[in-house]
């Protein structure tokens, strides 16, 4: 998916800061305090979230409900190229009112093309917004879990393209054992992959032709 779904995790899922309690323990006098250990995690939230179980069934299921709306706008786009090949062949044999009124149809195709893309296109980022969004507050709350269990002290999503983190370790990188524990928090299945198809039998071979005599 795109990097769009970054604006749409809630704000607390860009940086979280999670505070580990120690002990009091009563100081001793002549050794030094230790140094606090910082452990830095760091995970891809949009990522998680489109390869959790939930979100690939929910953003395939939108897929499918938008297939219709899809096929309607690429007839429609087809639609409007008949019209304009069609001027272009035969403008110089129509005449000026015929000419008009060819052009005049062309403009409203492309309008109304024009206007049903624009409210697909708001319609079903309004939904991927709210997947997204859905997810996202119930994966920072499994993050949070994990991140405390694995005593990670700050966790950085570099989702984002204003993400601070130029490079980091893969052994930092948390996205994967947190998608597999919020696939166990949500208890959605793995979405079934559908079976390769078969590849065709290559064909017999022509037999040889005899030899002329």
């Amino acid at each position: 998916m795109n990097r769009n779904f970054a604006r749409l995790i809630p704000a607390m899922a860009l940086a979280l800061i999670l505070s580990v309690p120690a002990v009091a323990q009563p100081a001793a006098p002549t050794a030094a305090a230790a140094p606090a250990v910082t452990k830095v995690g760091i995970i891809n939230i949009q990522a998680a979230i489109v390869n959790s179980n939930e979100g690939q069934r929910d953003f395939e299921q939108l897929q499918k409900k938008f297939d219709p709306k899809r096929v309607e706008l690429e007839n429609l786009n087809k639609e409007v190229d008949e019209l304009q090949k069609k001027f272009n062949a035969q403008q110089d044999k129509l005449s000026d009112e015929a000419r008009g009124e060819l052009l005049k149809q062309i403009d409203a195709k492309k309008k109304t093309l024009q206007r049903n893309y624009e409210d697909a296109n708001t319609d079903i980022q309004a939904q991927q917004n709210e997947i997204a969004n859905r997810i996202g507050q119930k994966l920072v709350e499994v993050l949070d879990k994990y991140a405390k269990e694995n005593s990670f002290t700050l966790i950085l999503d570099v989702s984002g393209q204003t993400s601070p983190v130029l490079w980091a370790a893969s052994s930092v990188d948390i996205t994967k054992p947190v998608v597999d524990a919020y696939n166990v928090h949500s208890g959605v299945a793995a979405p079934v992959k559908p079976a390769a198809a078969a590849k065709p039998l290559a064909p017999a071979a022509a037999p040889a032709a005899p030899a002329k005599k």
